[in-house]
């Protein structure tokens, strides 16, 4: 079983950012203790501060899976897109584990 390193881009209206820091405050706990969930980290774009990241990391890829389909998730999500100026983008991702010597040479 792989672990997943889910990262999500939002992008905001400039003055909805602090509705979503509010939504993000009240929900944080809960989605780090969703089982299956082992890490949540909220990051600011350097450049541009309306645009955050969310980095969780989840067990498998059937947790992440399991609370995507959550009520926690759905309330969650449905109260974010509301305030987005673009639409968000999801990336999951595993650690790269090679089958042979050979998978290593391409890099």
């Amino acid at each position: 079983m792989k672990t997943i390193t889910r990262i999500v881009r939002l992008s905001f209206e400039h003055d909805k950012t602090e509705t979503f820091l509010k939504i993000f405050e009240e929900t944080k706990q809960l989605i780090r203790s969703f089982d299956g969930c082992q890490d949540l980290e909220l990051m600011q774009d350097y450049h541009h501060t309306n645009v955050y990241y969310t980095v969780s990391k989840w067990q498998s890829h059937e947790a992440l899976e399991h609370y995507r389909h959550s009520d926690l998730f759905r309330s969650t999500w449905a109260k974010t897109k509301e305030l987005f100026n673009a639409k968000a983008s999801a990336y999951s991702l595993a650690p790269f584990q090679p089958s042979s010597d050979d998978d290593l040479k391409q890099f």
